[in-house]
């Protein structure tokens, strides 16, 4: 079993800059694959933001490229998206996601897996 807590959501103004964490814990494996989600009200579809392989392979969706960076530290076992340029349509409730790394082609297929967080609230005024 894994545990993700989400933290660093906040209000910032278009333009601005926030740093979201997701502080894993529990039964952690060395090989892996985690994303950030949102999902902008309870209810609407959930979009995939940006995910990570434990190899350091990232992915973005074309709504994040050139704007958000996502990272992550191995000792920590913390994920982080870096997001700048903030725009009123990233108002959402930011989510981290975890699962096991496929031996595939696709190792990381799709935005969700198995473990997921809370949440944090990202609000975004113009």
């Amino acid at each position: 079993q894994v545990k993700l807590v989400e933290s660093g959501g906040d209000s910032v103004h278009a333009g601005g800059s926030l740093r979201l964490s997701c502080a894993a814990s529990g039964n952690t494996d060395s090989t892996y694959c985690m994303s950030w989600f949102r999902q902008q009200a309870p209810g609407q579809a959930r979009e995939g933001v940006a995910k990570v392989s434990s190899d350091g392979t990232t992915w973005y969706a074309d709504s994040a490229k050139g704007r958000f960076t996502i990272s992550s530290d191995a000792a920590k076992k913390t994920l982080y998206l870096q997001m700048d340029e903030l725009r009123p349509e990233d108002t959402a409730m930011y989510y981290c996601s975890a699962g096991a790394r496929l031996r595939t082609v696709d190792p990381c297929p799709g935005w969700l897996y198995i473990y997921r967080g809370q949440g944090t609230q990202v609000t975004v005024s113009s």
